[in-house]
């Protein structure tokens, strides 16, 4: 009845052939005299997904995580992780060839500065390190006796025997009825903007920044509708973007033609030496640009201006079509998640559904509103301790039966109105009283997050804390952030806006972001609510200053049976019976059949402390 079309549950981790691997590049790197070499989880434009050609990483290791780094030198090697992977990476990695380094308890660069030896030729990849990275590791390099030095071609690519080739998914035009702006419109902006900056032009490297921009959608990383390459746009002038031509539908070609030339990605270097010829101050993107590409602008005796790519917070101040596209989306979504935890509520239960089958049935309830394009990321299905596991993803070598206790699912889908993530924890059978005070404790951070109110100028960093202060009274936490921005069927993990211990971006209206605090026992179960906010304008009487809130914007009911009503305050019930009575009734003409109508009521009554 159910099946996936999206995802996979194949475990691409191949951990058991590292040793054999790192054994291959250890050898590749005494052939060319280096002592050692860095491999970032990267490619050339520093993406969270890449595409296959580029997990060098996860081929080396065999670790599948959206965010890591290796370092290996003659003697050991070692991979450093976040706290949402030091679970995983341990499950992963053969540790008798890397050793897991949690980066909570040592960076990379000090990591060097220890092991390192004096004397030592440390090689990096530049088309595959940001600026700052480069030089975070030439300091630490230094500090140890030895130096950085960039390689002209990757070694690790040289013991790849198998390596995939580059992607090549088709281009398509994002309507202006759903970008709610032309690309001429921005373009314009844009260059308003390098006027201001006094920048001669700006090299887009992030692909998400070029989609937003031309108005393009492509199909070259996994859940994410991106076409990889490059873009030159000159503050007077015709743009150029560098993309494999095969890639271009007829009237994505057509659309680009208008407004820009197309060119191959190898013409890139020759055009950017152009560019930069005689002084000219090229702005490149700190986070995404490439250090080869700073490398190349000085040579051809330009200015490399590495700082923030200004359409980065252009893109993410969503405007009214596309904040109206997200309304649908999460109306049409919240829909089809009701039907599944209407499905799960009854199966899982009677035993017999496993995580793959959560899964699956969660997509195609999601497939069955015929607009699904893709899911946003790999569903986090996690029953029992698997649930502990932040970023966990099944596999059929790790499927687990759903049984009595808690079950976690994290979820988004991309329509071609908008981006949606959700998560939701569910109980399986009667829930004990530690699951209940825990999860009533997320939830009253995750509703402090979505009352908050705060004057313009605000940080993420400022609002992360609200959601951690019912933890931080029982002496609890958890090991990352509150919230990260989400695109306009673009990325579901979008900057610069974040709410987090290092959201350092003032929130602005227009801007998405996730609210999903939680809290995980390992070895026994995790919870984490999340829905989808937007920052809005507040009017408030007597106000001295601008005032900033959010709206929700995800629909589908939080599990009551996991809350301890008498832990919550007044305005915290007030706020649930609200928002519940608002998924009822707008989710409700959305729904069928009378059984998922019915259950809907059921599960969004109104409760009293």
């Amino acid at each position: 009845m159910f099946r996936a079309v999206f995802q996979s549950f194949d475990d691409a981790a191949q951990g058991a052939a590292g040793p054999g691997r790192l054994a291959a590049l250890r050898t590749e790197l005494r052939r060319h005299g280096f002592n050692g070499f860095i491999i970032p989880r990267a490619d050339e434009h520093q993406g969270e997904y890449v595409p296959a050609n580029a997990e060098r990483l996860a081929w080396l290791t065999g670790f599948t995580g959206s965010a890591g780094l290796a370092v290996v030198l003659e003697d050991r090697a070692a991979i450093f992780v976040d706290g949402r992977y030091v679970l995983q990476a341990p499950q992963q990695v053969d540790e008798t060839a890397f050793t897991v380094v949690p980066l909570a308890e040592t960076t990379p660069e000090a990591w060097l500065r220890a092991h390192l030896p004096a004397g030592a030729r440390l090689g990096y990849d530049p088309w595959l390190h940001a600026t700052a990275s480069v030089r975070r590791f030439t300091k630490a390099a230094e500090a140890a006796g030895g130096r950085l030095e960039p390689v002209s071609h990757n070694p690790l690519d040289a013991v790849w025997s198998d390596r995939p080739q580059p992607p090549t998914g088709r281009i398509r035009v994002q309507p202006e009825s759903l970008a709610g702006e032309s690309a001429a419109t921005r373009l314009a902006r844009l260059r308003d903007s390098l006027v201001n900056e006094k920048l001669d032009a700006l090299l887009i490297s992030d692909p998400h920044n070029m989609a937003w921009l031309f108005n393009i959608r492509g199909a070259d990383v996994p859940h994410t509708p991106l076409a990889l390459g490059y873009a030159l746009v000159p503050r007077e002038g015709r743009p150029a973007l560098f993309l494999d031509g095969r890639k271009l539908t007829a009237e994505a070609g057509a659309a680009l033609a208008g407004v820009a030339d197309v060119a191959p990605p190898a013409a890139l270097e020759e055009r950017l030496q152009q560019a930069a010829a005689g002084g000219a101050r090229i702005r490149l993107d700190q986070t995404t640009a490439a250090a080869a590409l700073s490398t190349i602008v000085h040579a051809a005796g330009g200015v490399a201006d590495v700082g923030e790519d200004p359409l980065t917070l252009m893109k993410a101040r969503k405007n009214t079509v596309e904040i109206a596209g997200s309304r649908a989306a999460h109306l049409r979504d919240g829909a089809a998640v009701t039907r599944f935890l209407r499905w799960f509520d009854g199966a899982a239960p009677a035993g017999g559904v496993t995580e793959i089958d959560a899964v699956s049935a969660l997509e195609t309830f999601r497939r069955e509103t015929n607009v699904l394009e893709d899911v946003s990321f790999p569903t986090i299905s996690g029953a029992g301790p698997n649930g502990a596991v932040v970023h966990y993803r099944v596999t059929t070598a790790t499927n687990a039966p759903v049984g009595e206790g808690m079950f976690l699912i994290d979820s988004g889908a991309q329509y071609a109105d908008g981006t949606t993530d959700i998560t939701r924890t569910i109980a399986v059978g009667e829930p004990d009283a530690e699951m209940r005070d825990r999860f009533t404790r997320v939830l009253r951070g995750h509703i402090a997050v979505a009352t908050a109110v705060f004057p313009r100028g605000t940080w993420g960093a400022q609002i992360d804390s609200f959601a951690r202060r019912p933890l931080w009274e029982a002496g609890l936490d958890f090991d990352h952030g509150t919230g990260h921005g989400v695109g306009s069927f673009l990325s579901v993990h979008e900057g610069p806006q974040r709410i987090s211990r290092l959201g350092n971006v003032a929130l602005e209206p227009g801007m998405i972001l996730s609210n999903e605090p939680g809290y995980y026992k390992a070895g026994a179960w995790g919870i984490r609510i999340e829905n989808l906010l937007v920052v809005e304008e507040r009017d408030i009487p007597g106000a001295e200053r601008p005032m900033l809130g959010f709206e929700t914007l995800t629909l589908a009911p939080i599990d009551l049976r996991l809350v301890e009503p008498s832990l919550l305050s007044d305005a915290e019930l007030a706020w649930l019976n609200a928002y519940h009575a608002r998924v009822r009734e707008e989710l409700t003409p959305s729904l069928a059949s009378e059984e998922e109508r019915a259950w809907l009521v059921e599960a969004t009554q109104a409760i009293v402390a």
